[in-house]
């Protein structure tokens, strides 16, 4: 698998003898890919994959016997796991592979895009604090304290969130 993976263009591929040693890796590191080929020695190895689905980004795929590709599909597709069944051809573990790279490239935007909107709340949150109290310390209504912080925004050439910090510090002490 190794050698697939280095054929396909993965410059640093990365193997462990069991899911503990792959869990102290993962721990350490961000992978773009987890590969599983199962059953590993002491255990099936799909307890790790939910693991691995829960606590990463990386695009996981299980390869199993074909014997149990069916069950271990449909337990696996609904925590977004890929299940490839073995024998498996070089042609068609290049298709996943490529899947693989397009999920994780959906997720990247979709975690850069929920990190964008967390900011956005924060900023929020902060901004309303911020007015809350210019209301309360200089008997603002609310439309003249946005226009303040606004105000303030551009004259200072600073953000909204900069100048709402300002307020914090000068009226919660």
């Amino acid at each position: 698998m190794t050698a697939l993976l280095k054929e396909e263009g993965f410059g640093s591929v990365v193997s462990a003898e069991s899911s503990e040693i792959a869990k102290d890796f993962i721990e350490n590191d961000d992978f773009d890919l987890i590969l599983i080929n199962t059953p590993l020695e002491n255990e099936t190895g799909l307890e790790f994959a939910i693991s691995c689905s829960k606590t990463t980004i990386a695009s996981i795929l299980v390869i199993v016997p074909s014997k149990s590709s069916n069950d271990v599909a449909q337990m696996m597709t609904s925590k977004g796991i890929m299940v490839i069944s073995k024998p498996i051809s070089k042609h068609l573990f290049h298709h996943y592979l490529l899947f693989s790279e397009c999920f994780k490239e959906r997720m990247n935007r979709v975690v850069k895009e929920n990190t964008k909107l967390k900011t956005q709340v924060e900023t929020m949150k902060l901004v309303n604090r911020a007015k809350i109290l210019l209301m309360q310390n200089l008997r603002m209504t609310e439309s003249q304290a946005h226009h303040y912080l606004e105000k303030q925004a551009m004259n200072l050439r600073k953000s909204k969130y900069d100048v709402a910090l300002r307020v914090l510090k000068t009226y919660e002490n």
